[in-house]
């Protein structure tokens, strides 16, 4: 029924999205791109990010408050600027759902990142700057992705 390469259902609709080359090269250079942002902004370097969140350097306040903000903008005006994303497909919102295992996967995540300083995205940029500790915080995130799938899937 939502065969990959013929439907075309979203994930939020029970689908996949396809992942052909130009798809691939977007993801690519997007990864890359918030990566590089990551590093320049210092949010790769645990002690910057744990130094945050003890009240004591509020530099990432503003970093983060950009990227909302630009987000934000992105999601409010794109749509109106263009009929359909330029990768194709129609531009659709994504239902969230809020629930119990939602509210305790926050707050262990959030623990995690207060314990070791990273979440996943500046974990593997910090990776490609040669902080190689960064592989613990990685294997515990993969871990928690993959406890989490196991226990979707059971119910």
């Amino acid at each position: 029924m939502n065969d990959v390469s013929s439907s075309p259902a979203t994930p939020a609709q029970g689908g996949a999205y396809r992942l052909d080359l130009p798809r691939f090269l977007a993801v690519l250079l997007g990864g890359a791109l918030f990566g590089f942002g990551l590093a320049a902004s210092t949010m790769i370097q645990p002690q910057v990010v744990l130094s945050f969140l003890r009240w004591q350097d509020f530099g990432l306040v503003l970093v983060m408050g950009g990227g909302v903000v630009l987000t934000a903008l992105a999601y409010a005006l794109l749509p109106r600027w263009r009929q359909a994303p330029l990768l194709g497909g129609n531009f659709e919102r994504h239902a969230s759902a809020w629930n119990r295992d939602t509210v305790i996967g926050s707050a262990l995540f959030g623990i995690g990142w207060g314990l070791c300083g990273v979440c996943p995205g500046p974990a593997i940029a910090g990776l490609g700057a040669g902080s190689w500790d960064l592989l613990w915080a990685l294997a515990g995130i993969f871990a928690g992705a993959w406890w989490q799938g196991r226990q979707a899937s059971t119910n």
